[in-house]
Formats: structure tokens, sequence, C-alpha cells
């Protein structure tokens, strides 16, 4: 099978690589770009827990000036697995949605326990801060990096997709599936997906591309994708 990946390289090498082994064609698209934003570092030590919505939070963090015993909440597997393989050692990880992630805080993060520090990116599907704040946490949130759109792509790059249309392309965010929608448009290949099956993370990513004609649309958690290949 023809298999298309719009995460950036960096993010699905290991991936790319195990779906080849497997003898699959694999192609990479990436749709978005993540951008380092500078922030305003606070003192880390006044926070007794920390939250990850993305690993692109934690690879524009200076790590050497946390405590990496300070408790980590991640929303999902990769984050958890990134957390842990840049040394952090009290990770807890949520199922893959921010609204599993609140009630793995509200059930582990006693009000009592302290401070907590949440970042993110600049675009973020809920206001979890917010949220939790209601529920009666001290909760910071630091942005410290932003999501920008890959529309431009060089003619031969969009021939050779034309010809050759995946059967199958897995789509990781809701900022990935509204740059690839666009693409589409662009690109007029809204007709082009009727035998591909789509794989998203999540309802909110697939229901931006719910109005194109796909094969099947199929919702994954990081981690299942290649489980998701038997299942067609």
């Amino acid at each position: 099978m023809h298999i298309l990946l719009t995460r950036p390289l960096e993010d699905c090498t290991n991936l790319l690589i195990k779906f080849k082994n497997l003898g699959h064609m694999v192609s990479n698209l990436p749709v978005i770009k993540i951008k380092k934003i500078n922030y305003e570092e606070p003192n880390f030590n006044n926070y007794s827990s920390i939250i990850f919505t993305s690993s692109n939070a934690i690879k524009n963090l200076s790590l050497d000036k946390i405590n990496k015993t300070t408790k980590c909440f991640c929303v999902g597997s990769i984050t958890e697995k990134f957390a842990r393989n840049s040394g952090f050692q009290s990770v807890i990880s949520a199922d893959g949605n921010v609204r599993a992630l609140k009630e793995l805080i509200l059930r582990n993060h006693d009000k009592k326990d302290g401070k907590i520090l949440y970042i993110s990116g600049e675009i973020v599907s809920s206001n979890l801060d917010k949220e939790l704040s209601i529920e009666g946490y001290e909760i910071s949130r630091i942005i410290n990096y932003t999501v920008e759109h890959i529309n431009e792509f060089q003619n031969n790059v969009i021939e050779d997709l034309k010809k050759n249309i995946p059967d199958i392309v897995y789509v990781y965010s809701e900022n990935s599936a509204k740059s690839f929608l666009k693409i589409i448009k662009k690109y007029q290949l809204i007709d082009s997906w009727m035998n591909t099956n789509l794989m998203c993370i999540g309802e909110k990513t697939s229901a931006v591309l719910n109005d194109i004609k796909w094969k099947k649309i199929f919702l994954f958690s990081p981690g299942e994708e290649e489980y998701l290949l038997y299942k067609i």
C-alpha cells in the first residue's frame, strides 16, 4: 500500500522506516512546521507539576533548568515517551485527549500539592489552564511554540501526489487537518480521495476533513498506526 504521513519528518522517521520495512510505499508531506517562541522563563522550582499537551512543548524548553523529578502530566503516549526520553522520572499519561488529561490531573494532583505549570503551543484545543483554575488550582501557562501552516509545494511534489494518490493518509492534529484541507483545495485534489482511507487522531481532526469523500475514516490514538493497517 501507499501510505502518506503528514507530520514533519523528524516526528515520523521511525514510523516511516517501520512501514517501509513492512513492504509499503511511504511518502512524507509535512503540512505544518513548528516554530519556537521566546518566553519569559519562570523559576521552575516554584511548581510541583508540569502539564504537556504536546511533545513540541518539551522540545522547545530549557530542560537543563528543570528538576527532572517534577511530576509531569502528558496528554498521550507520544508526549509521555518524549518526556521520559528527556529525563523526566515521574510521568503520568492520559489517553490522547485534553478532557481525559484534565480528569487525570484532578485525580492525581491535590490542590495542596502546589502550583502547576502548563507549557503549550500558541493554539490549543481547549483552555485547560482556565478550566483547572476554575476548579481551584493555582496554575500558570507558558507558550513556547507556534504552528505555521505549509501550503506551498514544488510542482513536482504535487504532480507525484496526483499520479500516485495514497491508499492511507495519517493526520495527527486539527491544525494539520486544516492545512491539509487547504492543500487539497488549492491544488484541485478534492475528488481524488474516494479510494483512500483517512486516519485521524480524534474527532476534531476528522471533522475538518469530513466534507471530502474518503473510502473510510478511522480514529486512532498515538501508537496505533500499524494496528490500523489490519483494520482496512
